[in-house]
Parts: structure tokens; sequence; C-alpha cells
């Protein structure tokens, strides 16, 4: 299942000077596939503009064609911030979940509440986007399919598995690598510190020997 999101790349330059000409970048992502029995789902429907600088308004139509049907039914449109739900399959169950506060759409996801069986099948997202130049307009549109699956409950990838299994090891052997290193640091610091006694030892034994000796001198030359 892949999953679905508008990645925002601000450039150096934003993030240092904050220019009012630099723009966020768009990146085109497919939308997760698969959803389970009763909860929320989102739809994704992302179509970048060709040139961020062009000012322009797009307004976006949502389709849906159930398993073995033929016909594609339109279900839900946004235009001009306006959101309307179509079909009555999916009144008080759709949400918008696209670009906020502007006309100019680039993100034309949804939110589907409380799916069921029924909403299997194939969704088809409808970008009609406007582009405005100086002296003329320039009509485009753009179609993303989604042939969606609802299942009982979520299945784990692979992928999803492997990275897990791989977070456990990795704790596990920093744990590990931990014990090590705090055995080898104790043991380099008792050995350091048996040397220590081991030194001073054999110094004081020097001193007293030495005085030992001293003493002997004082007493012969009485």
């Amino acid at each position: 299942m892949s999953a679905l999101r508008i990645v925002l790349l601000p450039t150096v330059l934003c993030l240092m000077y904050a220019a009012p000409a630099c723009r966020p970048a768009c990146v085109e992502v497919d939308s997760d596939s698969e959803g389970v029995a009763g909860n929320g789902f989102k739809l994704g429907c992302i179509s970048c503009k060709m040139r961020g600088e062009v000012e322009a308004e797009a307004s976006v139509e949502w389709y849906f064609r159930a398993a073995r049907e033929t016909d594609y039914i339109l279900i839900y449109r946004y235009e001009d911030e306006t959101p309307s739900i179509v079909d009555e399959r999916f009144n008080d169950r759709v949400a918008w979940n696209g670009s906020k506060k502007t006309r100019d759409l680039q993100d034309g996801s949804i939110f589907i509440l409380n799916v069921t069986f029924n909403d299997t099948g194939t969704f088809k997202c409808l970008v009609n986007r406007t582009l405005r130049f100086p002296n003329y307009q320039y009509h485009t549109s753009a179609e993303k399919l989604i042939h969606f699956m609802v299942v009982p409950k979520a299945n784990r990838e692979l992928a999803s598995i492997i990275s897990e299994v791989m977070m456990y090891v990795s704790i596990v052997g920093l744990q590990v690598w931990l014990v090590v290193e705090m055995i080898y640091c104790y043991r380099k610091i008792a050995a350091a510190g048996e040397e220590a006694l081991r030194e001073s030892a054999a110094e004081y034994l020097a001193i007293a020997s030495e005085s030992k000796d001293n003493c002997t001198g004082v007493q012969v030359a009485e």
C-alpha cells in the first residue's frame, strides 16, 4: 500500500531570506487503495501545475464506479472553495481533505467516513484547471483512477513487518553494545585502580625502606 502525501520542499533561499517569490514545490504521489471497513480513509488526488508561478483556478470532481458496474457516477464536487455531495450514498460520509483557502487547487483529496464494503470499486478524480496568462487563458484537465478495495481488517505489508523487526533488532543490538561498553569501562577503571594501588604500595615501601636506612645511619654515627 503506497502512502499518499503532498511533499513541500522549500528552497534554502526561502528559509534564509523568506523571499516572497519562493513557492513550495508539489510532488504527485499515488493514493492508498485499501481501506478497512468501519474506518475512515483518505482518497488522494494530487495534480501539480507545471509552472507554479502562473496564476490558476481549479475545480475537482470525484466519480465512483462500484464493483461489477460499468458507468461512473458523479459523487462529489469542489469548486470555488465550496464542497457539494452529489450522490446520496455518500451523504455525511465525504469531507474535503485537499488544498485549503485557495482556488488554485493542487491537492484534490477527499476523506471517506465509515467505509463500507459497498465502497469497493473504482474512484476517479478529475481536476479541471484554468491557467491565467496575461493575454489568454489555458484550460487543462487531469484524471486519476483509484482501484479501491475494502477489507475486514488491516493487512500488514511485508515491508512494514521487516521494518518493525529491524527496529527491534537495532534496539537489542544497541542495548548489548551498551552493556559490553559498560563492562569494558568497568574493567578498565578497575585495572587502573589496582595499578594505582600497587604503585602506591611500592612507593610506600620505598619510603619506609629509605627512612629505615636513614635511622640506621644516624645510630652508627652516634
